[in-house]
């Protein structure tokens, strides 16, 4: 599981948001986040010291990227936002929808991580990218990757670990399943098996995450605006994910 919240209702993104810290641990996101800098570093065209993250979760990919960049971050989850401002006060954060949030100013990159995960439609999609336009600076670089496209979901994946801190432990399961292959979403299950000074308790969230062909990132990134290159996002014990290094050049200028 990854930090980020959802535009739909999730438990681990409210009342169960507590579990975070103990889920996941910052140093796993290095190699991400040095991907996020590397590509921003070599595409773009002007000084990049501003970073915009939508969908920050919490702010594991910042811990990392607040050392070569001034870094706000947007999220829905209040519970996440909690645990990111802890982890870094340096940063700048602010509730909001990644779809629709507009702050009035612009930055010098963009990232959104897994957030992307929760578009359920070509729409949804759509206005995440847009978004990251109406942000980025002319010369700047936003980058985003697919972690699920129906070219490659295994359906019936299953995921688990277990972590503990103090006198709690979770084992946390997860179950990626597609009922329906004509449509641009999945679903995914996760039980986290809690015990808490030794009693267990079990708790089950159920959420929806989007489905599409690389072709559809592909049209909808390019109509958003941007010059679109394509590299992989590599991940300890995991196929090489689609990663998109997407530019904005000062003749792609629009309102938003």
């Amino acid at each position: 599981m990854k930090g980020t919240s959802s535009p739909t209702a999730s438990r681990l993104y409210d009342d169960l948001a507590w579990l975070w810290p103990i889920l996941s641990d910052p140093a796993g996101y290095r190699g991400e986040a040095a991907s996020f800098r590397d590509a921003i570093r070599c595409h773009a065209t002007i000084p990049t010291r501003t970073l915009l993250d939508l969908g920050c979760g919490g702010g594991h990919n910042d811990s990392h990227l607040k050392t070569d960049f001034q870094v706000t971050g947007v999220d829905l989850s209040a519970g996440m936002l909690e645990h990111t401002r802890r982890l870094n006060p340096e940063a700048t954060y602010i509730q909001g929808d990644l779809r629709t949030v507009r702050l009035g100013t612009s930055f010098d990159a963009v990232i959104i991580a897994d957030a992307i995960d929760y578009m359920l439609t070509e729409a949804a999609l759509a206005a995440a990218f847009a978004t990251a336009h109406a942000h980025l600076r002319p010369g700047g670089v936003f980058c985003t990757y697919a972690e699920y496209t129906r070219e490659h979901f295994v359906q019936n994946q299953n995921k688990c670990w277990t972590r503990s801190r103090g006198d709690t432990e979770c084992a946390f399961l997860e179950n990626a399943y597609d009922p329906d292959a004509s449509d641009t979403t999945f679903e995914t299950t996760f039980v986290c098996l809690i015990r808490e000074q030794g009693k267990l308790r079990i708790e089950i969230d159920r959420e929806l995450l989007g489905l599409f062909d690389l072709p559809a990132w592909r049209r909808l990134l390019a109509a958003a605006g941007f010059e679109v290159l394509e590299t992989h996002l590599d991940e300890e014990d995991v196929p090489p994910i689609p990663m998109f290094v997407c530019l904005k050049h000062a003749s792609h200028e629009r309102k938003a």
